[in-house]
């Protein structure tokens, strides 16, 4: 027996509570926006959520652009992080249970391949996988102007139970960094599974002057 599957078996008996383990798969695909899929690992270590981490090749381009991270901080980031063309590791399985999948940033391409099911990474199978479990899939799409096609997809998926969470920027918080801005939209995607961040600016209604 794998040692991993013994551990989810012994916490199995001494824990019979049917609610999901507090782990999450993130999926980092190569739109731009790799510091989303940072923040959410750092995000969901702050929040004693285990991170199972998929990222495509794409992306790792995308963080060498736009951070100053290597793949090894990364990695580092995540509790579990797995390869690309691994199909049989855990997160390919619904035997593995989780909270659910957030694919921080969704390039359209990841997103197209999500919806048709045909599944060619591990990065896909663990969303098709979170799909067909009726588990939380979060997808912060990156891209715009947005085509029929593209609407076409958001749709499908949404109607298969996706929620499609594009990062945009909520200026009523009064970000005053692109820092801020960023962790904005990953504390409102994680709400999305039920899990309140600091990083998140609350809105707490009209200020000033009471409205007539």
């Amino acid at each position: 027996m794998d040692p991993n599957m013994a551990d989810d078996v012994n916490a199995a008996v001494r824990n019979p509570s049917p609610s999901s383990p507090r782990r999450m798969v993130v999926g980092i695909s190569g739109a731009s926006g790799a510091a989303y899929g940072v923040r959410t690992l750092e995000a969901l270590r702050e929040l004693g959520v285990e991170t199972h981490l998929v990222v495509t090749r794409a992306a790792l381009l995308t963080l060498s652009q736009e951070t100053d991270l290597s793949p090894d901080d990364l990695s580092a980031r995540a509790d579990v992080t797995h390869r690309l063309n691994d199909v049989g590791a855990s997160i390919s399985s619904g035997s593995f249970r989780t909270l659910g999948m957030i694919v921080a940033p969704c390039s359209v391409r990841t997103m197209s391949e999500i919806a048709t099911g045909v599944t060619s990474t591990l990065l896909t199978r663990a969303a098709d996988v979170t799909l067909k479990e009726r588990r939380r899939l979060v997808m912060m799409v990156r891209e715009t102007p947005l085509h029929l096609g593209h609407l076409r997809t958001m749709t499908a998926l949404t109607e298969m139970g996706a929620v499609i969470a594009p990062p945009l920027p909520a200026l009523y918080a009064r970000p005053a960094s692109i820092e801020e801005m960023v962790d904005q939209s990953v504390g409102r995607a994680l709400d999305l599974f039920g899990l309140e961040w600091a990083g998140v600016r609350r809105w707490a209604g009209m200020k000033g002057p009471a409205a007539e």
